[in-house]
């Protein structure tokens, strides 16, 4: 019996025991739900580090944008700088140009940058000059008529009265023959205006100048060709190059697929030989000075101011300006003063012009001295088709233009025979 008893009370114990665990697992359960050593923190820590780290990578965005906006101010702030020295230089150019006096030099020193020399053979000057700023304002009627008759900026332009409407007519008929588009003529009276109107040819008059229409309208060819430096003036300010062009010259080819474009003015020359055309050394003798009594000096023949080809650079400008202004001063011929002012060289007393120069090829650009005298002689010579033929040399204008249009455009071989040399 009392064996039995006492198995019952050991049973009872380990019945409690057990009842006590269990309970206080349920109760360990419902306080510490992730348990006490859980690898995940409760929610509320979680939260708490989240917003710690978004703060500290918060700061750090904001001190690389603030390095960034340091570094853009930085280098808008040298940007600035730079700007406001080309915009120094710009002001310091613009009253060089305007200040008139040794311009071409003073522009130079400014504007260009030192730079140093290449090697042994390989350095080669500028001759081309910027062009200037086209200002519209000095001419709006005719800058509306260049912008659709110009090719380019550029164009060749012929001035006309009806003294010469007989060579006029070969003139554009040579050019429309060609299909040459960017050509106007500039009407010095009315009867011109009207004949190439209807003739459909590209026209422009000026408006009414008392001084100039006297000369346009009655003058002869020296008259009209020194107006044409005053007239030329208008079309360079407006930023267009111009082919001047006589009226006694007869197209053959285009001459804008021929030009270099790399001076100021590019001319065609009086000279009938490469040595009058591009230069010569010629000896000056002198016996009464013995042993020095040669000197060598060096030649060319003169440019034709009645073509030349000519960009709108300021030295440009500053050429028409001289030669306009030494023609209504003194009584001389305009193709001398249009050479004194190209060539002649500064010294004392005198600034020369600084403007780049080019001579056209003689057997291109032909005047009619090389024509009469030499190619039509010259079976080779014959072969070559020139662009344009300038009757320059021989006061018989209007046959002999006749003859050229004949013997190079309708293929009439023995039309140039009938004429001498020079003129009778």
């Amino acid at each position: 019996m009392a064996v039995g008893r006492r198995e019952k009370n050991n049973q009872s114990r380990i019945a409690v025991a057990i009842g006590i665990g269990v309970l206080a697992g349920c109760i360990f359960a419902f306080a510490f739900p992730h348990g006490f050593f859980s690898a995940n923190p409760p929610a509320q820590n979680r939260l708490r580090s989240k917003s710690n780290f978004e703060v500290g990578s918060s700061s750090c965005e904001s001190t690389e944008k603030i390095d960034l906006l340091k570094s853009d101010i930085m280098r808008l702030s040298d940007k600035n700088v730079e700007l406001k020295k080309q915009v120094r230089e710009l002001k310091e150019n613009i009253r060089l140009v305007e200040q008139g006096k040794d311009r071409a030099r003073d522009q130079l020193t400014v504007s260009s940058k030192p730079t140093k020399a290449g090697p042994f053979g390989t350095v080669k000057g500028s001759r081309t000059n910027p062009p200037v700023i086209p200002d519209e304002t000095v001419n709006p009627r005719l800058a509306k008529i260049l912008s659709k008759v110009a090719v380019g900026k550029e164009l060749i332009v012929c001035l006309a009265n009806s003294n010469v409407r007989a060579m006029l007519e070969i003139w554009f008929t040579s050019i429309k023959k060609v299909d040459i588009p960017n050509y106007l003529v500039v009407a010095l009276d009315d009867p011109i205006l009207d004949f190439c109107e209807s003739n459909d040819v590209p026209v422009y008059k000026r408006d009414p100048d008392e001084a100039i229409d006297t000369v346009g309208k009655t003058g002869g060819n020296h008259a009209v060709s020194a107006l044409k430096f005053r007239i030329l003036r208008e079309f360079l300010q407006l930023g267009y190059s111009v082919l001047l062009s006589d009226v006694d010259i007869v197209y053959l080819q285009n001459p804008f697929h021929h030009l270099y474009r790399d001076s100021d003015v590019e001319s065609m020359s009086d000279g009938h030989n490469n040595m009058t055309a591009y230069g010569f050394i010629d000896v000056f003798d002198e016996p009464a000075m013995g042993w020095s009594r040669y000197v060598h000096t060096t030649r060319i023949w003169v440019y034709n101011s009645g073509f030349f080809y000519i960009r709108p650079t300021v030295p440009s400008i500053e050429l028409l300006d001289r030669i306009a202004d030494r023609l209504a001063k003194e009584d001389a011929w305009d193709q001398a003063v249009f050479n004194e002012e190209l060539f002649f060289p500064s010294h004392p007393g005198y600034d020369g012009l600084y403007a780049a120069k080019r001579t056209m090829d003689i057997y291109m650009f032909m005047n009619s001295k090389v024509l009469f005298k030499t190619v039509r002689k010259d079976a080779r010579l014959r072969q070559l088709k020139p662009v344009i033929v300038h009757v320059n040399y021989h006061p018989d204008k209007y046959p002999r233009m006749k003859a050229v249009f004949d013997y190079y455009v309708l293929g009439m071989k023995d039309a140039l025979d009938p004429f001498p040399d020079g003129s009778e």
